[in-house]
């Protein structure tokens, strides 16, 4: 569709009464990304294209979003909640502003694909003049229903007004509609008032188009791709078809997931071919992960890179800013934040590493402190290629390592070690034969005393 252009008409203004949030509904997420941002990634195929969102009153949280999300976007305000139609008449500044093809979709709908909405702009690159996404339900009951005629579709009835035999129709609207942009502001504009509240419905377009010896044509999308959103239960419903949607596609790229139930994917997760990951992992946003490492059990990534050949977990925390090199070693009970970790380096067992340089084969001891924060500011801490840091040391930056030291396990450290050198900074330990015994002694004297 690239030598075509489009206009793509999100409408977003919903409240989302149902969800029970003070936060607009289009902006819920699904795969930690607010359900708007799918809908515009559904649409990033390349064409020539401008975006107008539909919002309501009051929602500059979603205003600030779309332009974060998609720079260039126009929003254009709903003041009156009246209706499909009257929503999609709100953007008629970009309406008048010719497209070959006009898309109307709507930002409760985060499973849409790009193969979905590129079959409704086949349809009007072959000379459709309107085309209407529709489905097969497997419940049809309260969607309106798509009434055809051959290839032709005549009418869009609502179930409150269809017959029972249009209730047994299964070929159900799924809001998404596309247009020849030379006719779209015409048609819609012609649409009248549908009812006593005096809402103006898009699906009246079919008819309107009909009437006017238009092509109207019907493309179909499976059932999970077109589902809408209204309350928190559907959220979840959503949430499932999209997890199910990564595994399956992570797997398909040649990665092993475990127990693929248990891991949950953020929508711009990339796991590399031959990567391994165990049960209850959680990859937030932002997380690349190299081929042959091994995420193990229990282990959440966020903001990450991690290299090839390495491991991580279990229970592990990978926090932004943290970029591990190949064969690095990320054991149990460890979190990473804003820090390097290089080749070979080995950070084992219970350890905190924040706004750090961990040098190429170091290994880090278990209990291990970057104090990387005084209160006010962040300190960095650098360690060299090949250190050993000992047990349950305390490194405060700002302070630095050269490479080949050493730390004994226990220190504080607060000065840099040069290359090659031993720090120790801990008291000195006193042995006083026999104070053992005597303590005992007094101390089980006094609990006799106490009774």
């Amino acid at each position: 569709m690239s030598d075509r252009s489009l206009l793509a008409i999100i409408l977003a203004a919903g409240l989302g009464t149902r969800m029970r949030s003070d936060l607009p509904k289009v902006m819920h997420p699904i795969g930690n990304l607010p359900m708007l941002g799918h809908v515009l990634k559904a649409l990033d195929d390349g064409s020539r294209k401008r975006i107008a969102v539909v919002v309501g009153p009051g929602m500059e949280r979603l205003e600030a979003l779309v332009a974060a999300l998609a720079p260039g976007a126009t929003c254009h305000l709903q003041q009156e909640r009246l209706g499909t139609a009257h929503a999609v008449l709100a953007a008629r500044a970009a309406l008048q502003d010719p497209a070959d093809d006009v898309l109307v979709l709507f930002g409760d709908t985060p499973l849409v694909t790009p193969a979905a909405i590129a079959r409704v702009r086949a349809a009007l690159a072959r000379g459709a003049d309107m085309a209407v996404l529709g489905f097969h339900a497997r419940a049809p009951q309260g969607y309106g229903r798509l009434l055809m005629e051959g290839e032709r579709l005549v009418a869009i009835r609502e179930e409150k007004d269809a017959s029972d035999a249009e209730r047994a129709v299964t070929f159900c609207n799924s809001g998404i509609m596309g247009f020849r942009g030379a006719i779209a502001e015409d048609l819609i504009g012609s649409i009248g008032k549908a009812n006593a509240q005096g809402e103006y419905y898009l699906t009246d377009a079919v008819e309107l188009a009909n009437a006017r010896r238009l092509a109207v044509v019907a493309e179909t999308a499976d059932e999970d791709e077109v589902q809408g959103i209204n309350t928190r239960a559907q959220l979840a419903a959503c949430e499932a078809v999209f997890q199910a949607r990564m595994r399956r596609a992570a797997m398909d790229a040649g990665v092993t997931l475990q127990a693929p139930e248990m891991v949950f994917f953020s929508h711009d997760t990339v796991l590399e071919a031959d990567v391994f990951v165990e049960p209850n992992v959680v990859f937030g946003p932002g997380v690349h992960v190299e081929g042959g490492t091994r995420i193990r059990a229990f282990s959440h990534l966020e903001g990450a890179h991690v290299g090839r050949d390495a491991t991580v977990g279990p229970f592990a925390r990978l926090r932004p800013g943290a970029e591990l090199a190949a064969d690095t070693h990320i054991g149990n009970f460890v979190e990473i934040k804003n820090a390097t970790v290089a080749e070979g380096a080995k950070v084992n067992h219970l350890t905190y590493i924040g706004d750090a340089d961990i040098g190429a084969k170091s290994n880090i001891g278990a209990g291990t402190i970057t104090c990387n924060y005084d209160g006010y500011l962040k300190h960095r801490t650098t360690i060299g290629a090949g250190c050993f840091v000992g047990s349950n040391a305390t490194l405060v930056a700002p302070v630095a390592l050269g490479d080949g030291a050493y730390v004994a396990a226990g220190s504080v450290v607060t000065d840099a070690v040069p290359a090659d050198a031993l720090a120790i900074g801990r008291g000195r330990q006193e042995v006083k034969p026999g104070r053992a015994r005597a303590l005992r002694e007094r101390l089980a004297a006094e609990k006799a005393r106490r009774g």
